[in-house]
């Protein structure tokens, strides 16, 4: 307990962090469309937080070990807050694709520092226990983030002043706490294609993912409007597939951890493809006098969202323990493949052919996938040991490099 009270700074900075940068991209969308954007513009928006996303994750550790925690997460949080106030002053849809690379650094940035501050602090006793803390509260910030949509007006200097402010108070926790900086391990290599070599299922599955992810935090604002909902109701769209990738992630966790990985993953992509088609061929009006919408919103998220832990599992089935960090580097790199083009096919379809064309691409994807998936099953055979299913982080390249330093400083051999 002492530590965790130790840790509400940055516990307390992950919020407003998620806040910020959660309500950035729906706020986007729907500005967008109150600025006759066409989709295909508001999609490429989206696309270009993601490319400076991978830029923050590939370069924020260089700056850190160079400058850092403090310095570079005041340094994050000022260019956050900067990208989120100029959206007013020229409002055209090229323009606001440099703010939200600028965005999609930023925030790359400041969780770069707050998971490696995070991860200095722990050992092998209370790691578990804290992270887990450390992903509800990131999952809490995550819900705000999507209801604070209901109380902003788009495309009004307001509501982007608002967010800035969440982006600055950011900042304050961190600042005015009284732990120092923890020493952190020298940059290591990137290898991008690592996980290909390892499992070349689990890269396609991590870029399915992105592609999913990404479509629907940065489009799905499009799809909710034109398809009649109110502002409310966008927020509520949101949210509840956020729920539903919460109270996927215990049950997906124990199965991938009984069964086979790949029989799991099969199982998440046919929930995932059946959703997607229910949702874009409109066959259901309603479930239980709820609209299903909103059903099929929760319904996406239960499915869609527990897939990178599972393609990460078993990426690291095969993997040994010191690779761990070029792993998750190398999952960030196809994450951010998917990641970078999706949002703009996604926009562009849906101004093609209209709001259900977003789930028919998501729904493809994953077909992709599951054949994949199966021909695999034929070709190659599992691997006979499984490591276990854990959180793998998506936000830095060199965290997990930072946990295996620990390990072995605090038990002499890795865990």
């Amino acid at each position: 307990m002492r530590l965790l009270i130790s840790l509400s700074a940055l516990l307390l900075s992950v919020i407003f962090v998620q806040i910020g940068v959660g309500s950035l991209g729906p706020l986007d969308a729907l500005s967008g469309l109150a600025l006759d954007f066409t989709p295909t513009e508001i999609g490429y928006m989206g696309s270009a937080h993601y490319i400076g996303f991978f830029a923050g994750c590939v370069l924020s550790p260089y700056m850190v070990v160079r400058s850092g925690h403090a310095r570079v997460f005041a340094v994050m949080a000022s260019v956050s807050a900067i990208s989120v106030l100029l959206h007013p002053v020229l409002e055209v849809p090229e323009f606001w694709m440099l703010l939200r690379v600028l965005a999609g650094f930023a925030v790359a940035g400041a969780y770069t520092v707050i998971e490696s501050w995070l991860q200095s602090k722990l050992n092998n006793k209370n790691r578990g226990t804290v992270f887990s803390v450390y992903r509800m509260v990131d999952m809490v910030g995550m819900l705000l983030s999507q209801i604070v949509i209901a109380g902003l007006t788009p495309a009004h200097y307001i509501s982007y002043n608002l967010i800035a402010v969440v982006a600055c108070l950011a900042l304050v926790p961190l600042a005015l706490t009284q732990t120092t900086n923890p020493s952190l391990p020298k940059a290591t290599k990137f290898e991008p294609l690592f996980v290909y070599g390892l499992s070349p299922l689990a890269a396609l599955g991590v870029v399915v993912v992105g592609a999913t992810n990404s479509s629907f935090r940065m489009v799905a604002p499009i799809y909710a409007s034109q398809s009649g909902l109110t502002k409310e109701g966008v927020a509520l769209f949101l949210v509840l597939a956020l729920i539903g990738g919460l109270v996927a992630q215990l049950p997906a966790g124990m199965l991938a951890d009984r069964f086979s990985r790949r029989g799991i993953l099969v199982g998440f992509s046919v929930m995932a493809i059946a959703v997607c088609a229910a949702i874009s061929t409109e066959v259901i009006d309603s479930v239980a006098g709820m609209p299903f919408v909103y059903v099929g919103s929760f319904l996406f998220g239960f499915a869609t969202l527990p897939i990178y832990s599972i393609c990460a599992a078993h990426a690291s089935d095969t993997a040994e323990k010191d690779d761990m960090l070029a792993l998750s580097a190398s999952l960030i790199f196809f994450f951010a493949l998917g990641s970078v083009l999706a949002p703009s096919i996604a926009g562009f379809l849906i101004g093609r052919y209209g709001p259900p064309a977003m789930f028919s691409f998501i729904m493809l994807a994953h077909v992709a996938l599951l054949i994949y998936t199966f021909w695999r099953y034929l070709s190659q055979p599992a691997a006979d040991t499984k490591g276990p299913y854990r959180y793998m982080p998506r936000t830095s390249l060199f965290i997990a490099g930072t946990l295996r330093k620990r390990k072995k400083n605090g038990s002499g051999e890795l865990s």
